[in-house]
């Protein structure tokens, strides 16, 4: 029974089992970004200005480390999967036990770390001594269960590997749910304020996690989870960390990049920051939505690789390609065409929408570019190499807005917002070109070294 929830990616007609792996990830991620919301407006309604800036101010510590922690499961996941495809039972096993119990160790130190360091950190962060108890209270609370939060990560990067994407989306709907109820009785009834949002947040995250563990438990298929087996396998933690470190730190360093980006904008004043603000957040969902098919190349680039499907893989990055550019042409026009009443919600200011419509007209258009971009990285991942784009990646899309920033924005005439928005579709074309280059390079390169391995065998 458990089988009706994997997806055989190495046989059969690759675009809808493609479409069958991507839409829950995308609705997936779309209800974790409107239950994210509800956080913002209980606080920012019901607890005020000073509570909302609390919550606010911890999000991009909470993303950079849980950009790397998302970057780890991903070396779970290709390994997973290449062992599936490759129908290799044994290592499999391992692996989803070896990574369920790197989850708990993650979590533990990142409990211990976050909960004792979390002033200090805000600290550095200058965060305001009016916001600052507050912002403590919410972080050490968070960490205290982020635990739950990276094992579910690790343990629905594992079901990914087998195609199974609608498992995690039903345990996700639910603790949203719990999620934002809990808010509404936390901080309306009792009053806890920020701690009340922290603390639904932590109890609807240990409720998905519960359910992954469960899943993974009474599972009679590839990713039986056996509780009394858990073991940290030296060889499959190898891998794993040689295939998600590297992803980890992309993540990570994109975080910071976009900070200083970030205070770019903020040099052109409170309008355009708030502008800028709603149309990122509108933004994220064309982005997720176009990530989902980023997870499938990896997911079947690298079970067809355990198969030795070699041709199939070229069809997975077309097919991947293809669905990525759709979306993004769909979903980011569409964002620019309706940017009125999308930044709307955020704000009534006319001023505010004009400067998020121009985010919008730049960005969003031409998100698709990211698409391709991340497709590139996700086959390249789905083919064991986690380093090459990484250093692509951090050199198109990072270090060169950098410069731009430093150089080309410096200069008088183009010293505007425009400028700024520009680097990112200009960084997305550059990294995704250099991304085909090195793609080309790795197929040819791994399809010669298997069939030397064969050759040397026979």
């Amino acid at each position: 029974m458990a089988k009706n929830y994997e997806i055989d990616m190495c046989n059969g007609p690759l675009l809808k089992k493609i479409c069958l792996f991507a839409i829950p990830l995308m609705c997936s991620t779309t209800l974790q970004l409107l239950f994210n919301a509800t956080d913002v407006i209980v606080v920012g309604r019901f607890a005020g200005d000073n509570s909302l800036a609390a919550v606010g101010s911890n999000s991009s510590i909470i993303n950079l480390m849980l950009n790397f922690f998302v970057g780890l499961s991903i070396g779970a996941n290709v390994l997973a999967a290449r062992y599936y495809g490759a129908r290799n039972k044994e290592d499999l096993e391992k692996t989803v036990h070896t990574t369920m119990l790197l989850s708990l160790f993650c979590g533990g130190v990142m409990t211990v770390a976050g909960v004792l360091g979390a002033r200090h950190v805000l600290i550095w962060m200058q965060t305001p001594p009016q916001v600052l108890d507050l912002a403590v209270k919410y972080l050490q609370i968070y960490f205290l269960g982020i635990s739950f939060t990276i094992t579910y990560n690790f343990g629905s990067a594992i079901l990914r590997a087998v195609g199974d994407t609608r498992r995690p989306l039903f345990y996700l709907t639910i603790a949203g749910f719990i999620n934002v109820i809990l808010n509404l009785i936390f901080v309306i009834k009792f009053h806890w304020d920020v701690a009340g949002v922290a603390a639904a947040t932590v109890i609807s995250q240990a409720v998905a996690c519960l359910f992954i563990i469960i899943c993974m438990v009474r599972d009679k298929g590839a990713v039986h989870l056996d509780i009394s087996r858990l073991k940290i396998h030296p060889i499959q933690l190898g891998l794993i960390f040689r295939l998600g470190v590297p992803a980890g730190f992309q993540g990570m360093l994109f975080s910071i990049s976009n900070v200083v980006i970030q205070s770019s904008v903020n040099t052109f004043g409170n309008v355009v920051m708030a502008g800028n603000a709603a149309a990122m957040n509108i933004e994220h969902f064309v982005y997720f939505a176009m990530n989902s098919f980023y997870q499938a190349a990896i997911s079947f680039t690298s079970q067809n690789l355990g198969a030795g499907n070699f041709k199939r893989i070229l069809r997975i990055l077309f097919l991947s390609q293809c669905c990525v550019i759709v979306t993004g042409f769909i979903a980011g026009v569409s964002s620019y065409l309706l940017a009125t009443p999308l930044i709307g919600i955020y704000s009534r200011s006319a001023d505010v929408i004009a400067a998020g419509t121009v985010r919008l007209g730049i960005v969003s258009k031409t998100y698709l570019l990211c698409g391709i971009m991340d497709v590139f990285v996700g086959s390249l991942r789905g083919l064991g190499y986690s380093v090459i784009p990484m250093v692509v990646s951090l050199g198109g899309a990072c270090i060169f807005r950098l410069v731009w920033i430093a150089t080309i924005f410096q200069i008088p005439r183009f010293h505007t917002v425009q400028t700024i928005y520009l680097s990112y579709p200009i960084s997305w074309v550059l990294t995704f070109a250099v991304l085909g280059i090195c793609f080309t390079w790795a197929y040819r390169r791994t399809t010669e070294k298997t069939f030397r391995s064969s050759g040397s065998s026979l």
